[in-house]
């Protein structure tokens, strides 16, 4: 039996029939490079099986605490049933990226059941008419709980499922676990009381510890070395969310991408994403004329995960940032340059501060005061009544090598987060062998068009790419009609 940390409740109190708090890594398959170009339901089964040792998130369930007053436990499921977990569905034909994005956005809306391991992996089979993959591909759509999971963990399950090449690897290592009984009403009362004599310590550290941020936070500011990220104006992602969903996204060359980083200097991959994602939001919204004249704000989660803890079984290491999109300015090359600009600043920002503060903060409020006020904040609609950022966009790296699932290749990775109130368009990064996929997922009354998102989104990186050849053009041209500098002649000293 594990306690969640108060930073993991926050995900077990929100949870709703509107805002069901799961993320989902999503991987497309080939299976030609199977054994026999064939992949089993029953051998997907059996790898679940061998491997699900390696990681303790997949047969522990919560267990709550009376009355909520301290946070849940994990406990190790006795009756745990790996074929309630493992699913096996298809795709009507003609099995198109429409249908598929379509069958995602149903399956991400429906909450998990909390009462068992929150966990779910759909193999979807008849993904016959994608472009870019050939016929007969399959789908894992792996949903957990993000209570247990953040995108490093979760990036961790998925390898520990996975081989590196088309041979099947048997695992000799002996799976050694154990079920477990629920505790009682009375362990779990008694030991809310003793946790409650821990929090005034716990939370003297964090008044310590936020004082000095904010004296910091205060400096900053004052100098002008960090940046205001208020919302100033609401748009339509910032309403309650409603439980119906959409999902699209598209697959970028990793190399163009490159391309553009390096062409235009003085910034990263995750500014060039970031420029790509404030240029469909800013084509979008104006399309409705609903661009607000200010810029957007993006929330950019940080891993706070150490290699001391790299390894650690589940749960959140995270915190975050908030940047500008600068939908506010029409050219893509400039746009990039002012978003690497505030990335720079932001992340002064979180090192003054400290990135861990919010979770430090949390952990050290009294549980049941905690669970109170996440439970009317989400029942009230407190975070779409005051929103703090327009988008959310998380960038999940993956592996630079190939990944096989029973022999068929992984293809394509992508992935869905999880919609807020104040906050329905999630964006999910995730590199993975060369490509890059950018996915969305959101409120379907926020985004009934989810088609045109993605032609946003496409045509905000084509646009982009566009005008960093421009300007490698530019740069080319320029060089080449530049004057040739003559060498000056050696001053020869006169003889006496």
């Amino acid at each position: 039996m594990k306690q969640l940390s108060q930073f993991d409740s926050i995900f077990v109190y929100n949870e709703s029939n509107s805002t069901p708090l799961h993320i989902s890594p999503i991987l497309i398959y080939d299976p030609s490079s199977a054994p026999d170009g064939t992949v089993r339901y029953k051998d997907i089964l059996a790898k679940f099986s061998e491997r699900i040792h390696k990681s303790p998130v997949f047969r522990r369930k919560l267990v709550r605490v009376p009355f909520n007053l301290d946070s849940p436990y994990w406990v190790e499921d006795k009756n745990f049933d790996l074929e309630f977990h493992v699913r096996h569905i298809a795709l009507p034909q003609p099995g198109d990226w429409r249908q598929f994005c379509i069958l995602l956005a149903r399956l991400h809306s429906r909450p998990l059941d909390l009462n068992r391991p929150p966990w779910e992996a759909y193999i979807i089979e008849g993904l016959d008419n994608i472009t870019g993959l050939p016929s007969g591909c399959f789908a894992m759509y792996l949903k957990i709980h993000h209570s247990a999971i953040d995108g490093a963990t979760g990036n961790q399950i998925i390898e520990a499922l996975h081989d590196l090449g088309p041979d099947n690897v048997i695992i000799g290592e002996p799976d050694q676990w154990q079920g477990e009984d629920d505790p009682s009403q009375f362990t779990l009362i008694k030991n809310a009381y003793l946790n409650l004599f821990k929090s005034p310590q716990k939370l003297s550290r964090a008044v310590k510890h936020a004082l000095k941020s904010r004296k910091e936070e205060y400096k900053g500011y004052g100098g002008k070395a960090f940046t205001n990220h208020s919302v100033k104006d609401r748009t339509r992602f910032n309403n309650a969310v409603t439980p119906h969903r959409v999902f699209g996204g598209l697959r970028m060359d990793l190399q163009e991408l490159k391309y553009i980083k390096n062409t235009v200097g003085e910034c990263t991959l995750n500014d060039v994403l970031l420029s790509i994602v404030g240029g469909a939001m800013r084509s979008y919204l104006e399309s409705k004329n609903e661009l607000p004249t200010n810029s957007l704000v993006a929330g950019v989660p940080i891993s706070t995960r150490t290699e001391a803890n790299a390894n650690a079984e589940g749960g959140n290491e995270v915190a975050g940032m908030r940047l500008h999109l600068r939908t506010d300015i029409a050219d893509p090359v400039a746009r990039l340059k002012l978003i690497h600009s505030d990335a720079m600043a932001s992340k002064a920002y979180a090192n003054a501060i400290g990135v861990e503060r919010i979770s430090t903060i949390v952990n050290s409020i009294p549980s049941g005061l905690a669970s109170l006020g996440m439970r009317v904040a989400a029942s009230t609609g407190l975070s779409s009544k005051a929103p703090v950022l327009h988008t959310i966009v998380t960038n999940v790296p993956g592996p630079a090598f190939p990944m096989y699932m029973c022999g068929a290749k992984a293809m394509l990775w992508l992935g869905a987060g999880a919609p807020l109130d104040g906050a329905g368009l999630f964006h999910t990064v995730n590199s993975y062998f060369g490509s890059v996929s950018l996915t969305f997922i959101c409120c379907r009354e926020m985004l009934p068009d989810p088609d045109f998102y993605h032609q946003c989104i496409n045509t905000a990186f084509r646009d982009l790419l566009s005008a960093a050849k421009a300007l490698d053009q530019g740069v080319q041209t320029a060089n080449k009609t530049a004057a040739p500098i003559k060498p000056r002649a050696k001053k020869v000293a006169s003889k006496v």
